[in-house]
């Protein structure tokens, strides 16, 4: 098993996929960007670099090299790489950023003010340019505006690269104290006491005092705000300090509110600031005083997610009537989601309305996503799904396969140089219109690149409806092979693997899960140990074969220990095995749809819902009908299969 990631086989050159290289270029063009990473780039080493078919990547090798070597770079080098990729636009923003970083390093603001162009966004970069301009003479009316904005464009901490630009506008009298109190005010909103602070240096005497102690009010609140002025800048900052103190300790900040609100004079919005907090924070742990502090907090308070909460602190108790009353309180466009639509039904059915369940659940069946196919169960109606299958000619996408910035995506990515194969995708689709941004998503995966579909659809509703591009089927041996093995549904598996990777083997997430179905390597040695699979280290996890039959076997381990139960195994499989016992133990007995619903990790909650309904959509993939959801949730084997039908008001799954 090689060292690092397991190179993938890349599809044949085809008419409809003319990016593709031949497989044998892989492996070169990787030790060309290879050598160019460590600076020992030989370009003769590799001739294909100036021909066919690495030719169209070169610029990349190069500016791989000049980074390697950016310390010694001269400014002549830069333009004279800047105008050699003057086609490659994404190439030449990258390059442009990388430089402008190193030039502001040096103080070389000359070079600087050169290569800047407009269109960088990056905070710290336009923190450098201000800087520039200073250096260089051009602090003039503009500059005091753009540093102007620059101060006021937000309550959180800005780059070191921003202070001697704003030490700059305070000293030409730019930073007023409007524009300080300002930016103290938009602190505040972020709980940023080290923001308030430092934006308070300038102000006179009194201001100073006052913002300083605005500062220690928002790191702990104590009897000294009793005294602050009787003004809207004073509650303002106390309850804000307050809802931070709700967030980290709800009993304390709902005791000192009373007391606040009296001295300062606060109002329903200041009230209502820190309820919000004090029941959101009690009720994402199920505490005892949920339904009371949500009762509590003002309607004018009230938001989407503490309605949710609403409903399911209510669902969590089985209190079928407050939870229904919670759901009839949201906003429309809200009720009228599917989700919600679905639980008004069932709470309906509970308390009694079987006519208007009926006609809730007919409503949710319309739409082919969780909710939408399990009240397509309850009223025993086929699934609602409208694939679309739109007649494009192979002419039309081997048009947009020959773009040159979509075949140097391609190449990129295939020789696992995702960011800047996805900075030359975003200049390509950027250019397309919605036929040919389609027909990009289909060369994406001809070039084994799935998650372009996840990303790149959908700003058409009509895009959703493309099922083969959005659930792609691959590794479908390997995934039948060991679902087999281990007694699972192989619709599951290649559910789970579009939630984890969306069909990347080289997929690496922040807590260091690897490949396809995304395993922590500590799990997978445990998991090859017990299942006598040879260990040959965490790098193994990015070959397909072995990522799949650890992932699946643990899968198995999962469903085993939690009682054939696969909506737990699958919450088990998100969050681990304590979070899950604590819900076990909080709702025992309680229905699957409710106890998914009632997850405290929102993560999980639709981490759980999404496996199952794509799951749904893989068995249609696969077999043209599919296992009744309700039965798949809860293991229940051997039911008849549910079939598929378009009604003209579905929509696509979001």
């Amino acid at each position: 098993m090689a060292a690092g990631p397991v190179a993938r086989s890349p599809a044949p050159a085809t008419a409809a996929s003319p990016s593709a290289v031949p497989a044998p270029a892989w492996q070169w063009l990787r030790d060309a960007f290879d050598d160019a990473d460590r600076g020992q780039l030989d370009v003769g080493a590799y001739p294909a670099l100036i021909g066919h078919p690495g030719s169209p990547v070169r610029g990349w090798v190069r500016y791989a090299q000049l980074r390697h070597d950016l310390t010694t770079l001269s400014a002549a080098q830069a333009k004279a790489f800047l105008d050699d990729n003057a086609d490659d636009p994404a190439l030449q923003q990258t390059f442009r950023e990388t430089w402008l970083g190193e030039v502001a390093r040096r103080a070389d603001w000359p070079a600087f003010r050169a290569a800047w162009v407009p269109s960088i966004t990056a905070t710290p970069l336009r923190c450098a340019e201000l800087n520039a301009r200073l250096a260089t003479g051009a602090a003039d009316a503009q500059w005091v505006s753009d540093a102007q904005s620059l101060w006021r464009s937000t309550g959180k901490s800005l780059p070191d690269a921003c202070d001697a630009p704003f030490a700059a506008l305070a000293t030409r009298g730019g930073l007023t104290p409007a524009l300080r109190w300002e930016r103290i005010d938009k602190a505040a909103g972020e709980w940023n006491a080290g923001v308030m602070r430092a934006a308070a240096q300038g102000l006179p005497g009194a201001d100073l005092a006052l913002a300083l102690e605005y500062a220690a009010g928002m790191d702990r609140l104590d009897d000294r705000a009793l005294q602050w002025p009787l003004t809207p800048r004073s509650r303002w900052v106390a309850s804000q300090a307050l809802a931070r103190l709700g967030k980290d300790d709800p009993d304390a900040a709902e005791a000192l509110l009373p007391k606040f609100s009296r001295a300062l004079g606060f109002e329903e919005a200041d009230r209502g600031r820190v309820l919000y907090q004090v029941a959101l924070w009690t009720v994402a742990s199920y505490g005892p005083a949920s339904a009371r502090r949500l009762a509590a907090v003002p309607d004018s308070a009230y938001d989407a997610r503490l309605h949710e909460w609403q409903v399911r602190e209510a669902m969590a108790r089985s209190d079928w009537p407050a939870a229904l009353k919670a759901i009839q309180r949201m906003p429309d466009a809200q009720r009228q989601d599917s989700r919600w639509t679905y639980f008004e039904a069932r709470l309906l059915e509970l308390t009694g309305d079987k006519a208007g369940a009926q006609a809730a659940y007919r409503r949710a069946a319309r739409e082919p996503q969780f909710h939408g196919f399990l009240a397509a169960d309850r009223i025993g109606q086929p699934y609602a799904l409208c694939p679309w299958l739109p007649q494009d000619s192979a002419a039309d996408k081997a048009i947009v396969a020959r773009d040159p910035a979509l075949v140097r995506a391609m190449q990129l990515y295939r020789v696992d140089r995702k960011a800047w194969a996805e900075r030359e995708w975003n200049d390509a689709i950027g250019r397309f219109d919605d036929t040919h941004r389609r027909l990009a998503v289909e060369v994406a995966q001809d070039n084994g690149w799935f998650d372009r579909a996840v990303f790149a659809l959908g700003r058409n509703p009509d895009e959703l409806r493309l099922y083969a591009l959005r659930f792609p089927l691959h590794h479908d041996q390997a995934i039948r092979r060991e679902a087999a093995k281990n007694r699972l549904d192989p619709a599951w598996m290649a559910a789970e693997i579009r939630a984890e990777s969306v069909f990347n083997p080289d997929a690496r997430s922040g807590a260091n899960a690897l490949g396809l179905m995304q395993v922590v390597p500590a799990t997978a040695m445990s998991v090859a140990q017990r299942i006598g699979m040879p260990w040959t280290g965490a790098d193994s996890l990015y070959d397909p074969d072995i990522n799949i039959a650890l992932g699946t076997a643990y899968m198995r381990q999962l469903l085993d220990k939690y009682g054939g139960q696969p909506y737990v195994a699958i919450a088990g499989y998100n969050a681990g095995p304590v979070p899950v016992q604590r819900w076990q133990s909080q709702r025992p007995g309680m229905d699957p749809d409710f106890w998914i619903e009632t997850i405290s990790y929102k993560e999980t909650r639709e981490y759980v819902a999404r496996v199952l309904a794509f799951s749904t959509i893989y068995d249609w993939r696969l077999d043209g009908s599919a296992v009744p959801l309700d039965d798949r949730m809860r293991g229940v084997q051997g039911g008849k299969r549910k079939s598929f039908t378009c009604p003209l008001e579905a929509v696509a799954p979001k």
